[in-house]
């Protein structure tokens, strides 16, 4: 059973020039209080055939993560265009948050991100060189979820037990919402 649980990743600025950091809001509710931090980092990964280009755009530390439901807004750096092969630069990309606990993974949220031209001309006819100021990112609304079991050091609270703070909480939309056929369960 894991502990914390993601509720809706909401990216604030989407569509958004290939140029602008990265804006979102992560919610999440922990079913008992964890004393250390969560750690979040956000990825972009142009060639999944070489993991080696991965960028880890940001990462950032929330905690220690009372129990109930929580928030943050996370802000990342774009990724370097010259650390991108010319080839991967348009069409799909990945980008993917991964929240870990004691430096265990438990969840790992990817998107696929389509870069393009901002115009159709540029689209239908691209230049001989990159022009990455004219370059538009849009991040589908569809995320690919994969949970990992992990050792928490916490115990969750006994069945028929009310969570402390849960109740109070303003209501946000269910990690069920998202889509189950993308679902991966990993022990």
């Amino acid at each position: 059973m894991s502990i914390v649980t993601i509720r809706n990743v909401e990216f604030i600025n989407n569509p958004a020039r290939f140029s602008d950091v990265y804006r979102f809001r992560v919610t999440f509710e922990c079913i008992a209080q964890l004393p250390d931090d969560l750690e979040w980092k956000l990825i972009y990964v142009s060639s999944p055939d070489n993991e080696q280009l991965d960028q880890e755009l940001d990462d950032c530390l929330v905690g220690p993560v009372p129990v109930g439901v929580n928030s943050f807004e996370f802000e990342g750096s774009p990724p370097d265009p010259s650390k991108i092969p010319t080839e991967d630069v348009l069409g799909v990309a990945a980008l993917i948050l991964t929240g870990s606990y004691k430096d265990q993974e438990f969840v790992r949220v990817g998107y696929y991100q389509n870069t393009e031209y901002d115009n159709e001309e540029m689209k239908e006819t691209p230049p001989q060189k990159i022009m990455f100021d004219r370059l538009v990112r849009d991040i589908n609304s569809k995320p690919r979820v994969t949970r990992f079991q992990i050792k928490w050091d916490v115990s969750p609270p006994q069945q028929g037990g009310t969570v402390t703070g849960a109740a109070t909480s303003a209501s946000v939309p269910s990690a069920n919402d998202l889509d189950d056929s993308m679902d991966v369960e990993k022990s």
